[in-house]
Order: C-alpha cells, then structure tokens, then sequence
C-alpha cells in the first residue's frame, strides 16, 4: 500500500499552557469528566486557530493526518541560579518526560478540532504526536498540521 503525504493543508499555533483532558469516571452511574478547570479555555483556544486557518472551509470529510507538537515550559530548577539564572545547567533533561501525558494533550486537541477541521475525529488515520520544552523559538503552545489524505 502506498499513501501520498502532502504538505499540511492546514496549520496553526496556540500559544498558552497546553492542557489535557481528564479522564471519565462513573460516579454513581453518571458519567462525569474530569477536566482541568482550564480545559475549556484551551479547547476555544484550539478552536479558534483552527477555525482562523480553515479561512471558511467547511470541516473536511476525509481521512486526515494530524500532527501535534506541544511546547512545555521548562522548571525553573532547571536554571542556574545568580548571573547563570538564563543558561541551561549541563544536567537540565532535553524533552518533558513530565506530566501531563501527551495522550491526554492529544484528546484534548482532537476534541476541539470536531466539527472544525473535521467532522469526527474518527477521520484521524495517523497521527504524530510530540512534547518538547519552550524556548525563544517558540514559547509554550502548540503547533498543528493537518493533511487532508485523498
């Protein structure tokens, strides 16, 4: 099988702490999400992007490939201190094997997207996913690219 990967036909960045959502429990037979209070700003964030790049275009219908790189903070600790407080100690890990989980960011992605760039996010066929620390390149968000597979 041969697919055909194209340029993005649609990309934006969300600038803003990244945030996932929760997890859904059964509490008493009701099914309650838990969330970050701050998920929804997020989702609106995302939405918002999105629907600027999408420049009026109805959502697509067919497969797509998604690609999601989150950009971290870094701690704090991760700094030196005094006249080294900008530079990066020799020890400070390179990626944020850290919460929260890049899954999780995912969902919280794919769910603001429905209905925007895609009808459902069933459309999702592959899907590339990455966490990396901020930097003067690019302060924390997220960047996204979107290719419409047909």
């Amino acid at each position: 099988m041969s697919v055909a990967i194209h340029e993005a036909d649609l990309q934006f960045k969300v600038y803003g702490m990244p945030v996932a959502q929760g997890s859904k429990k059964v509490i008493r037979g009701h099914l309650i999400e838990m969330a970050d209070a701050r998920l929804r700003t997020w989702r609106q964030d995302v939405a918002g992007a999105a629907s600027e790049a999408m420049a009026g275009t109805l959502p697509y219908s067919e497969p797509v490939s998604l690609r999601l790189n989150f950009f971290l903070p870094r701690p704090r600790g991760h700094f030196g201190s005094g006249k080294n407080k900008e530079k990066l100690k020799p020890s400070a890990p390179e990626f944020p094997g850290v919460h929260p989980d890049l899954d999780k960011l995912a969902r919280s992605v794919l769910d603001a997207l429905t209905h925007i760039a895609f009808h459902d996010d069933k459309q999702v066929v592959m899907l590339t996913l990455a966490k990396f620390y901020a930097d003067e390149d690019f302060r924390p968000g997220m960047m996204a690219g979107m290719t419409v597979l047909r």
